[in-house]
């Protein structure tokens, strides 16, 4: 499968079978996206910058919440969660999804605000790909996704959500995140092709560039 950033937290999950679309974002967070295709799209939460359809082209189906769902040999899991460390009351609600297609299983925490359970933590299972918010304020900031990089122990880390030229937010660039692995400078590249067998065994932690 081949993953592409399309900024924000919107990333396309481009399989044999399915294309998935992860929380589309509209312009006003910096990045214009135009229109996508897709067969999926999940929705961590109802806000603009995750939750733009409007992007999308017709026939697709959009999963906005948490529960078990199949489609076109793609097996999706919404687990609820928050978006703030104080049980939603701040900011609401956040589902993580995990996504299962072609042997390979993907996670993606959406604006995810606080620290995961070990039991949440071990009902996510095995995570070959995660993706994960590292430029704080809205989100967990770099500190506490590391922590959760270490405890899921995935193959492979894409970060997300966070400072670069084009995006509005108030987040902090990726650098803070490389710094908490022990990563001094990482190169980003377009895409990241994923296959059953080029997994690594420790992890690898890979930054996206996005369509300018």
């Amino acid at each position: 499968m081949e993953i592409t950033w399309f900024g924000h937290s919107c990333f396309r999950i481009k399989g044999k079978e399915a294309v998935v679309l992860t929380d589309p974002c509209a312009d006003s967070t910096g990045y214009a996206i135009g229109k996508v295709q897709a067969d999926i799209v999940t929705i961590s939460h109802a806000h603009p910058g995750h939750a733009f359809l409007d992007t999308l082209q017709e026939g697709y189906r959009a999963i906005k919440g948490p529960g078990e769902y199949e489609i076109k040999d793609t097996y999706i899991t919404g687990t609820p969660s928050f978006h703030d460390d104080e049980k939603g009351k701040k900011s609401g609600k956040n589902t993580v999804y995990v996504i299962e297609m072609e042997g390979v299983t993907l996670c993606h925490v959406g604006d995810l605000g606080h620290s995961l359970s070990p039991e949440v933590t071990g009902e996510l299972g095995n995570i070959n790909v995660l993706f994960v918010p590292v430029g704080g304020h809205s989100t967990i900031g770099a500190s506490a996704a590391a922590d959760l990089v270490r405890n899921l122990n995935p193959g492979f880390v894409v970060p997300m959500h966070y400072k670069t030229a084009d995006e509005k937010a108030e987040l902090e660039f990726a650098e803070r995140f490389l710094k908490e692995l022990g990563i001094k400078e990482l190169a980003t590249q377009p895409k990241l092709v994923v296959t059953r067998t080029n997994i690594p065994a420790s992890t690898q932690v890979v930054l996206l560039d996005y369509p300018h």
